[in-house]
């Protein structure tokens, strides 16, 4: 795979796709990664901090739905997670509905040991019912496609 065959696709963007934060959901959440912390479960322990009511735990929202790039696919064959970056601007909240996307927002070519690699930049974003932005996780995946 050329690295040009990537390049249309930066900046395109999936349409935006409703996400629903349940308290049950994050609970299971919370114990699934051993997190015991009150404030993920427990509402009246909740209420007496300065949230006021259920969190998520940071990582929650990787269980969010982000939609696809209509059109782009992708050989999972060769990929390697990379990197990935997480930018906060408020909790989630139990109840909160998120609408959250994925862009392709760069792609770049580097030669390695190994040979040519070709490094997908994605953005995700969540944003609440107000329009306001809640969180954006960058990651790069690296793609080893067969040469020839």
């Amino acid at each position: 795979m050329d690295v040009n065959a990537f390049r249309k696709w930066v900046g395109k963007e999936s349409v935006p796709v409703k996400n629903e934060v349940e308290k049950g959901a994050i609970r299971k959440f919370a114990e699934a990664i051993g997190d015991p912390n009150p404030l993920y479960h427990d509402e009246a322990y909740a209420q007496t901090t300065r949230h006021g009511r259920i969190i998520a735990p940071p990582t929650f929202f990787r269980t969010f739905d982000y939609g696809t790039i209509p059109g782009f696919s992708l050989k999972t064959d060769g990929l390697i997670h990379g990197e990935q970056q997480f930018e906060y601007f408020r909790p989630v909240y139990a109840g909160d509905v998120i609408y959250c996307s994925t862009k392709l927002a760069d792609v770049y070519e580097k030669k390695g040991k190994l040979g040519k690699m070709i490094f997908l930049l994605y953005e995700q974003k969540g944003v609440d019912e107000a329009g306001e932005t809640v969180f954006i996780a960058r990651s790069n995946v690296i793609y080893r496609g067969q040469e020839g």
